[in-house]
């Protein structure tokens, strides 16, 4: 029987939920089998269940894993000395990496995770909830401050993450710039929206 091939530094688990990442993505959670999942491993269905009790389990582990990963980048800009300025553009920058380098688990975390079982899509949603608000309050800081633009920062907060979503597009385009000049145009686009 085939065993799932690993990094030196990856685990058999890290494998699987990054390749479930990639079958949700691709199908749908869904529409995504554990058969599929086992083929694109490249192992038995049955042998995934020696490292992992469900589908359902591998979507939590995807969509935490990723808002863990942003939630502690937030407290790094909160408690940082930077300018409220500073703060939005590396939140910014973050999750623009994030989409480009992570594209999916951050794809699967920000679409699939309406089937999350509950009590998990309560919590899910309240993180994201949260997340959104400590980020509306680095804006709203920033206006208070005269360094933006007298806005609704909750506004700003939604088409700032539903631009960097939509680096989706890039993904899939044919004839693309560089993942930095993405960058660059993205911050430069929305950071200076925001400026007085």
């Amino acid at each position: 029987m085939a065993r799932i091939k690993t990094d030196k530094d990856v685990t058999r688990r890290e494998v699987i939920t990054k390749a479930a990442a990639s079958l949700f993505r691709e199908k749908g959670y869904k529409a995504a089998s554990m058969r599929d999942l086992a083929v694109k491993v490249g192992v038995e269905a049955a042998s995934l269940y020696n490292h992992i009790r469900s589908k359902t389990e591998l979507l939590h582990d995807v969509c935490f894993n990723i808002a863990n990963l942003y939630w502690e980048h937030m407290g790094q800009v909160e408690t940082s000395t930077a300018t409220a300025h500073e703060k939005v553009e590396r939140l910014l920058r973050f999750h623009i990496h994030q989409m480009v380098d992570n594209y999916e688990e951050v794809y699967v975390s920000d679409r699939e995770w309406r089937h999350l079982a509950e009590p998990y899509l309560s919590n899910y949603k309240n993180q994201r909830r949260n997340y959104r608000k400590r980020f509306a309050a680095i804006i709203e800081k920033g206006i208070d401050q005269n360094e933006f633009k007298q806005i609704d920062a909750p506004t700003a907060v939604l088409i700032m993450l539903h631009a960097v979503s939509g680096i989706d597009s890039w993904h899939r385009s044919r004839e693309k710039i560089s993942a930095e000049a993405l960058e660059e145009n993205m911050v430069t686009l929305l950071i200076e929206g925001l400026k007085k």
